[in-house]
């Protein structure tokens, strides 16, 4: 598996010039392999950005969320209670963002590396970073 966070989602879909040869490298790859995932909180991220007006993706959210899930077979993974438990651990993550410690949460229970730019996310402990 391949987590992509909220902004690794949208930079692929909307700006893909913005992401990293290594991440584009990975992603690329992981498709081929049909790995690619990201949380579910993600999505929701990314509605809220769009219903906020600091997302144009060009559509309506639900449609794009169709969209950015289909275009490369994006596997949406729930929050379960590991990941819950693993994202409240003080020890493991400086910051305060919900979102951002249950995406890598969702990385570090599924052992599976985390494509992101997030400077804080790169300092968790136990997450593969690429970027």
């Amino acid at each position: 598996m391949l987590v992509l966070d909220t902004c690794a989602l949208i930079y692929d879909a909307l700006s893909p010039a913005s992401l990293s040869r290594k991440a584009v490298k990975a992603i690329e790859k992981g498709e081929e392999d049909g790995l690619l995932a990201c949380s579910d909180i993600s999505l929701w991220e990314i509605a809220m950005l769009i219903g906020k007006g600091r997302l144009d993706p060009g559509t309506d959210a639900v449609t794009f969320l169709r969209l950015l899930h289909t275009a490369r077979q994006i596997g949406v993974v729930p929050i379960t209670p590991e990941i819950a438990a693993t994202s409240a651990n003080p020890s493991l993550f400086g910051h305060g963002d919900p979102a951002d410690r249950i995406i890598a949460a969702t990385a570090i229970i599924h052992k599976a590396e985390l494509v992101t730019c997030d400077g804080h996310l790169k300092a968790v402990k136990g997450l593969r970073v690429i970027w």
